[in-house]
C-alpha cells in the first residue's frame, strides 16, 4: 500500500480511529514553529490558531477598505455639495477643479471643455483643444490611471513639473444616452502610485459623472 491507498481507506472507513482510538494518542508530528515533536491534537489545535490568525487579518483589512470607502464618501459628498452650491456656470469648471484639490487633495487638477455656448467661449476652460485630445477623450469607456506618457492635457495643470501619474476623466451628460463626449477632467501628482495602472476606478467614474452633469449646461445646444 501506498500514501494514497492509506489515505483512500481512510477516507472510506472515518470510523477507523474511534476503533483505534489508541493510536491518535499514539502519534507524533513535526511543529511548524520548531523541530519539536507534538501530538496530532496539538498539531491541530496549532492549525485552527493559525486559521483563526488568517481570518483576523482578513477582517481586519476588509475592516481598512470599508474605512477607506467611508473617508471617500464623505468627501465625495463634501465635493458634490460644493458644486450644487455653485450658482455661476462660468465658475463650475474651476470649482471641479478647485473641490479635488481641497477635498480630495489632489495635487493638479484642471478641466477643459469643448462645443460651449456663445457666453462661455471667452472663457478659460474653453480655450481650444486639438482633435487629438478630443479623438482621445471619446476613446475613454473608463478613466484612464497610470504613468504621464507625455499627454497633451497633462499641460493644462500648469504643474511646475511633469506629474508622475495622472487621471484622465471624459466628461459625458450621463443623463444622455450615448451622449457625445464635451470635455476633459485632468488630475495629476508626483506620487506615481496616486494613480496607478489597476487601481479602483469606481469613485473616479462618479465624480466624472458628476462633473459631466454639472458641466453640460455650458454647452451649445446640438
Amino acid at each position: 500500500m501506498n500514501d494514497r491507498d492509506i489515505a483512500e481507506y481512510l477516507i472510506a472507513h472515518p470510523d477507523f480511529f474511534e476503533r483505534h482510538a489508541e493510536l491518535l494518542a499514539g502519534v507524533r508530528l513535526t511543529s511548524p514553529h520548531g523541530q519539536r515533536a507534538v501530538s496530532l491534537q496539538e498539531r491541530q489545535i496549532e492549525m485552527q490558531r493559525e486559521k483563526t490568525k488568517q481570518i483576523e487579518r482578513r477582517l481586519a483589512e476588509l475592516m481598512r477598505y470599508g474605512h477607506e470607502n467611508d473617508d471617500i464618501s464623505a468627501k465625495l459628498h463634501r465635493w458634490t455639495l460644493g458644486l450644487l452650491g455653485e450658482r455661476d456656470p462660468h465658475a463650475l469648471p474651476d470649482a471641479i477643479a478647485r473641490g479635488l484639490r481641497d477635498v480630495f487633495n489632489v495635487p493638479f487638477a484642471a478641466v477643459r471643455v469643448w462645443n460651449v455656448a456663445a457666453p462661455y467661449e471667452p472663457a478659460e476652460f474653453a480655450r481650444s483643444v486639438s482633435e487629438e485630445v478630443k479623438i482621445f477623450a471619446s476613446s475613454l469607456a473608463t478613466p484612464y490611471c497610470g504613468a504621464n506618457t507625455g499627454f497633451e492635457a497633462v499641460t493644462w495643470l500648469g504643474a511646475p513639473s511633469d506629474p508622475a501619474s495622472v487621471a484622465l476623466l471624459a466628461l459625458r451628460d450621463p443623463q444622455v444616452t450615448d451622449g457625445p463626449v464635451f470635455g476633459l477632467l485632468v488630475m495629476g501628482s508626483e506620487d506615481a502610485r496616486r494613480f496607478h495602472e489597476g487601481m479602483a476606478t469606481d469613485f473616479l467614474s462618479q465624480i466624472g459623472e458628476l462633473a459631466g452633469a454639472a458641466l453640460s449646461k455650458l454647452r451649445a445646444n446640438d
